[in-house]
């Protein structure tokens, strides 16, 4: 497998960028709906929201690179097997996964620097608050990242039974691509 795609399948760059992205979205949503149970006295009560929004911050570093590389490497094109209504669906499911990507990060910086304070990514440096004031910001924000993330895993859930379904039933190669093959 080659770096760059080809007209056939994903190169080693965008196979990695995928994965990467996947693991750290289902990653981020378990380690979301768990940190918001833990209370105050809880070992993991600051822990686990900084390792979430250091993830987050790169994630959005990752889901950038995968967008820039999209245009360095355009992906290959749907099978010819694929339906026309296929292409649709898969074209707007992919355009509604980045989209909702980067307004569930947006929603979680609003939330993280709703008080005026920077966000922290791991100790290696701050990204400044520089949207602070809106009223309610962080409840708002926070519900909307909720709302947002539900819908992303559902749909990142709805993309894989996709790929499930072009394997196991229709039998042609959309997994197998992903998969670097």
């Amino acid at each position: 497998m080659g770096l760059r795609n080809d007209r056939e399948r994903y190169g080693a760059v965008s196979v990695l960028l995928h994965w990467l992205v996947a693991l750290a979205v289902f990653g981020l949503f378990g380690l979301g709906l768990w940190m918001t149970g833990l209370t105050y006295y809880d070992a993991w009560y600051t822990r686990a929201p900084w390792l979430h929004k250091g993830i987050g911050v790169t994630l959005l570093a990752v889901v950038i690179l995968r967008l820039a590389w999209r245009f360095v490497s355009p992906p290959p094109p749907p099978p010819a097997t694929h339906a026309p209504w296929e292409r649709r669906g898969a074209a707007l499911a992919h355009g509604l996964l980045y989209l909702l990507l980067l307004t569930v990060m947006a929603t979680g910086y609003l939330i993280s620097t709703a008080d005026g304070r920077p966000l922290e990514v791991f100790g290696l440096f701050t990204i400044p608050a520089l949207v602070t004031g809106i009223e309610r910001q962080e409840d708002v924000a926070g519900n909307l990242h909720l709302v947002l993330a539900s819908t992303l895993v559902g749909l990142a859930a709805l993309h894989a039974l996709a790929a499930l379904k072009h394997h196991f039933i229709d039998a042609d190669r959309t997994l197998l691509r992903m998969l670097g093959r």
